[in-house]
């Protein structure tokens, strides 16, 4: 899967990037792969949180626009030119693509969901995680990736809708230093919390737009490659950690009154 991450944002990213990857104490190899495709790595020995990671990263990021990506995602042709036009004519700070994890509607989500569903759990569970397999079930879904992203350019061009994929956020550096810039780290569900802290941002100050989705720009979210946890690592950081409602309360409900999550 990272090799496949790395080969699509390497032929569809439009401008001069730098990568950085944050990797929790891997042992197959992928230290070394990311090293050789000239990204900058930051190696922790051991598992850390969501948010942790993401500091991580933001720390050390030169550039003006920060996209916040997993590693288990398609990008799509020309995806941070689309996003960064659309920010520029608009006024938006904070933005995310469309995806299988969220799309234009809640009956378009669940369609997407469900197709994925079909497709990927039987395949992975026969064959697993393989390239031939991954690349088999994303072709097996849209048939044709630039013909796709074409129809989604034509139909929704400069079309935006309050929400976000938690796969994917990108922000300028003046957005994320209105509201806080660092990801708040006692919050595993961080991409929820970013989006919180951007809407009360809108509504307090009026100076930044909450996280809104760009509905041209899409990209596919393999999600969840690992299918038996009998691996699972505990957070390092997990003694840190407390929920949303804990931080947000009530609040919570009132930021989010007129969008269904």
């Amino acid at each position: 899967m990272n090799k496949l991450f790395v080969e699509y944002v390497q032929r569809y990213t439009y401008y001069e990037y730098e990568l950085i990857v944050i990797d929790n104490a891997s042992t197959d190899g992928s230290t070394e792969f990311f090293k050789s495709t000239g990204a900058t790595v930051i190696r922790n020995e051991t598992n850390y949180s969501y948010p942790h990671c993401q500091n991580q990263g933001l720390s050390v990021a030169k550039g003006q626009l920060i996209a916040f990506l997993n590693n288990d995602l398609i990008v799509s042709p020309n995806w941070d030119q689309k996003l960064l036009d659309v920010m520029q004519r608009q006024g938006y700070d904070f933005l995310s693509p469309a995806s299988n994890d969220r799309a234009e509607s809640d009956k378009k989500t669940r369609t997407l969901r469900n197709r994925w569903r079909l497709i990927k759990n039987p395949l992975l569970t026969l064959f697993g995680p393989r390239r031939a397999v991954l690349l088999g079930m994303f072709k097996l879904m849209y048939r044709n990736w630039e013909a796709y992203q074409d129809q989604r350019t034509t139909h929704f061009a400069g079309k935006v809708k309050e929400g976000f994929s938690g796969s994917c956020i990108v922000a300028t550096k003046q957005g994320l230093e209105k509201i806080g810039t660092y990801w708040d780290e006692r919050i595993q569900r961080a991409d929820f919390d970013f989006y919180l802290r951007t809407k009360k941002r809108a509504l307090t100050e009026k100076d930044v737009k909450p996280l809104h989705l760009a509905l041209e720009v899409y990209f596919h979210h393999f999600s969840r490659l690992t299918l038996k946890s009998k691996h699972y690592v505990p957070f390092t950081d997990a003694a840190n950690l407390i929920t949303e409602d804990e931080k947000w309360g009530s609040e919570k409900k009132e930021l989010i009154a007129d969008i269904e999550y």
